[in-house]
């Protein structure tokens, strides 16, 4: 497929189509409080690290998020087991601070329902991690949540991320597309995300009677949802896998 990839810097009009892609995100991923805070505030404050793509008729077909923090003063550049929402978090604390980052965090790579399966994400990718290198970065860092893993879950995430094909590749494909362009699996975030509402927020989200005590598997959850219905409430904590990219 024919592919522009730009910075929303420099395409500032395709603000609006970004976010209006066919997109297959479970519901209650959507309602993780940091995320929902911050997600906008790239878009807005980071435009330089937003990556759009466009096809040959000029529709929007995937976007690239990332974010630029302070990681090597933060406990020598140690991977932090709060995963995805704690590097938003740090961003934009250093961003609000003035403090000069040093490595680049992928925060979101999407690709349009009616354009997957076509290498697109590898190519985003390729191009963040190229957008990091073009401003003086080094290093790229993912949380990456594999795509894979919901099909499983109930499989420990440490062993799932060490799984590999007989070629030595990850098991997982979006794990593979990290490897493939040079990263490497460092550690498992295992609070990368977390998402709690009452009982009747996971019904409406997921259609689910969230009505007995432990673990429910909801279609699209990595790992299993704590559901407490005695005291109405229902807590997701998703794990993610640390994927390093040395520029």
């Amino acid at each position: 497929m024919e592919l522009k990839i730009t910075t929303l810097a420099e395409r500032p009009e395709l603000v609006g189509p970004l976010w209006k892609m066919a997109e297959d995100w479970p519901e209650f991923i959507l309602h993780d409080p940091v995320g929902w805070s911050l997600i906008g505030r790239i878009v807005a404050d980071l435009p330089e690290y937003v990556l759009v793509a466009t096809d040959g008729t000029g529709k929007v077909v995937a976007r690239a998020f990332s974010v630029p923090l302070a990681l090597r003063g933060r406990a020598g550049g140690e991977l932090p087991d709060g995963g995805w929402d704690q590097v938003l978090l740090w961003a934009f604390s250093d961003l609000r601070h003035g403090k000069e980052p040093d490595t680049v965090s992928a925060i979101e790579i999407t690709v349009d329902l009616t354009a997957q399966g076509r290498g697109i994400s590898g190519r985003m990718l390729a191009a963040m991690r190229e957008n990091a290198r073009a401003r003086g970065f080094t290093e790229v860092v993912a949380p990456v949540r594999p795509n894979a893993k919901h099909l499983e879950p109930a499989a420990p995430i440490d062993e799932y991320a060490r799984r590999t094909r007989e070629d030595g590749l990850p098991h997982d494909p979006w794990l593979r597309v990290h490897v493939r362009a040079g990263g490497v699996i460092e550690k498992v975030a295992h609070a990368s995300m977390t998402v709690s509402g009452s009982t009747a927020q996971w019904r409406e989200w997921t259609g689910l009677p969230f009505d007995e005590e432990g673990p429910v598997e909801v279609p699209g959850a990595l790992v299993p949802v704590h559901c407490e219905p005695a005291r109405g409430y229902g807590v997701y904590v998703e794990p993610n896998i640390w994927v390093r990219h040395t520029l």
